[in-house]
Formats: C-alpha cells, sequence, structure tokens
C-alpha cells in the first residue's frame, strides 16, 4: 500500500511540473548528449538501449532489449529503467508490479523477425519503493541488481538461475512500441571493463577499433592490410623492439658506493613505431590517434617514440652515510617496449 502511495503522489508530482507543450520523447543520443554535458560519469561505459519490445498489462511489465554486443569482461557498474511519461494521464499500475527484462536481438530483416527466434529472460522482479525515482518527464527504475546475474550469464560467465529462455510473449513476434501513458522505454547501462587477457586496459581505444566491425570494413584496415614492409637506402627498417644494454656502474662514477651489483642489464628500446598502430606495441591511447595522423598527414606529424612501456626494479646494495642499505630500485630495467 505504501508503494502505491508513493508512485501515486510521485505520478502527479511529475505531472504538474511538465509544460503544457512538452516535446516529443528524447532519443537514446538526446539523452546521453546531457548526460555528457552534465556530472561526470560514474563508470567508465554508459550505454543507452532502447526497448526492442514492450508490453504493460496491468500490473506485468515485460520489457525487451537487444544485449548482443555484451562480451564476458565488462562488468554492470549500474543500471536504470527510464520510462518516458505522457504529461497527462493515471500512473501506468498500482504496485506490486512485476517487471521482467528480456534479450531479445534486433532483427535485420523481415524474413528474420517471421521466424520467431527465441529471447532470453534475464530478470524478473517485483518492483519495491526503493527502485522508483520520478523526473519531470520520467519514471526511473533501478534494476541493476535485478539484471546483473542475467548479464553475466548472457556474456559468457555461469549460468544463473535467472537465465532462462522463453518464447516471445504471447507467441507473437515483432516490434510493439510503448503505449499511453509511457510513450517510451529506454534501458542506462553503466559499464566498466576487467583487466583481462586479450583486451590491454591501457589502449582500449585500439582496442574497440580493431574489433569494431566499422573499423574492419574501414579504410584504415584496407591500407593497413596492402602496406609491405618499409625500406630505407636498401635496408628495411626494423621497427621497435627491446634490445640489450649493459650498464656498468664503474664507467658512471658509482662504482665506490654501489657494493653490489657492479654491472647490470639495463636493456633498452630501439627503432620505429609504425603508424597507423597495432595493438602489440601498447600504445597510449594518445600515441594511437598520433600514428592514424601521421599515416593521413605523413609531412606534417611527428612519428611516435619507441619508448619503455614495462620495467622491473633492481635491488641494489650500496653505502650511505656510513651504512650499508639494500634497496628496491623501480623502473630500473626495460621488460617490454612500445609506442608513445
Amino acid at each position: 500500500m505504501l508503494l502505491v502511495l508513493l508512485l501515486q503522489m510521485a505520478w502527479e508530482a511529475a505531472v504538474s511540473a511538465l509544460p503544457l507543450a512538452l516535446p516529443s520523447s528524447p532519443s537514446p543520443l538526446a539523452y546521453m548528449l546531457r548526460l555528457y554535458h552534465g556530472h561526470q560519469p560514474r563508470a567508465h561505459i554508459v550505454r543507452s538501449l532502447q526497448a526492442q519490445d514492450v508490453v504493460m498489462e496491468g500490473q506485468h511489465w515485460t520489457f525487451a532489449f537487444d544485449f548482443s554486443f555484451l562480451i564476458q569482461e565488462e562488468k554492470l557498474a549500474g543500471a536504470e529503467l527510464r520510462l518516458q511519461l505522457e504529461p497527462l494521464g493515471e500512473p501506468p499500475a498500482e504496485a506490486p508490479i512485476l517487471v521482467e527484462i528480456f534479450h531479445q536481438p534486433r532483427w535485420e530483416d523481415e524474413d528474420q523477425a517471421s521466424a520467431c527466434p527465441e529471447r532470453r529472460r534475464l530478470a524478473s522482479f517485483v518492483v519495491t519503493d526503493s527502485q522508483v525515482s520520478f523526473s519531470s518527464d520520467s519514471m526511473v527504475l533501478r534494476v541493476t541488481e535485478a539484471l546483473a546475474r542475467g548479464l553475466e550469464a548472457l556474456s559468457g560467465a555461469e549460468d544463473a538461475p535467472s537465465a532462462g529462455r522463453t518464447d516471445a510473449a504471447g507467441g507473437e513476434c515483432g516490434h510493439r512500441a510503448p503505449e499511453p501513458p509511457v510513450s517510451d522505454v529506454q534501458l542506462t547501462l553503466y559499464s566498466n571493463m576487467a583487466e583481462q587477457r586479450g583486451r590491454p586496459a591501457g589502449s582500449t581505444l585500439l582496442w574497440e577499433a580493431e574489433s569494431s566491425w566499422r573499423a574492419r570494413e574501414g579504410r584504415v584496415s584496407q591500407e593497413r592490410a596492402k602496406r609491405k614492409p618499409r625500406r630505407r637506402n636498401g635496408l628495411a627498417i626494423r621497427q621497435c623492439r627491446r634490445v640489450r644494454f649493459q650498464v656498468d656502474f664503474n664507467l658512471i662514477g658509482w662504482g665506490s658506493w654501489v657494493i653490489y651489483p657492479k654491472q647490470y642489464e639495463a636493456f633498452r628500446c630501439e627503432g620505429e613505431c609504425p603508424n597507423p598502430m597495432e595493438e602489440r606495441f601498447s600504445p597510449t591511447n594518445h600515441a594511437y590517434i598520433q600514428s592514424l595522423l601521421k599515416f593521413y598527414q605523413p609531412h606534417q606529424v611527428p612519428s611516435t617514440c619507441c619508448a619503455p612501456v614495462k620495467t622491473k626494479a633492481l635491488s641494489m646494495l650500496y653505502l650511505e652515510n656510513g651504512k650499508v642499505l639494500l634497496d628496491h630500485h623501480k623502473d630500473m630495467i626495460v621488460e617490454e617496449c612500445g609506442c608513445r
């Protein structure tokens, strides 16, 4: 009963705050632009998904979205189901409200839609008052906990009990738009990328570009496939790599206070960075963009530099103020080279 009163009061307050001439429901792009120009996002990636299918029958609400973009390394940090309200009308339903969220792949053509493929239930829950909030034009349900396990199962994690398969509601196939008093349904996902093998945390832009179908079909990939190793004065140019580099403390005047080691293999980085960059060179996002500009404007943009991207410490035994110290000094030995 408390939830019924809260929904009724919040709805009336939201409707009274709406302007007389309410614009049409904002698209996902418009909402994302509002987020972009607003406060700092609470996650690395924010996505806004528009509902593929909406059924709101009394106290049973069913929403379907296309989650095909998911990968296992992506971890959900927050999820909000946003229902755009029409300016006038009664609340959508009284409590208790049962909400179900499904994964339904987007149909690219009519033939695919007529096949009526199965969709997958990711979440099923009864709405509580703590999940609901209202803005001037929207009803917002916080669905992070309810959706998290289903998304993990869908992206390849352990199978969750709630992530079963079911046919399309009512045996019907097709895209059903929201009906009054709701004009649009969007799901906003906040997520972070876990540092996993195969996706370096320091070069996410390059990873996204090389894994995107847009990039694979684009001009950069085509040009890269045609390129041959460059040569200068008849000799092939060697690309960025780690080479041996022996350090002798006696030669630099440190032999009097460094007890051990007197010499060590520091390694160094040598060679040129390709344009455009490849992921194996561990570029920063800035270096990747610079390499692309260098590729298209070779006489206006300088090349990126071959430099250490991973180092390790060296343990040193030395004298300081008459005392013998053992210390571990960071960044003394190059383990990996890349482009910066």
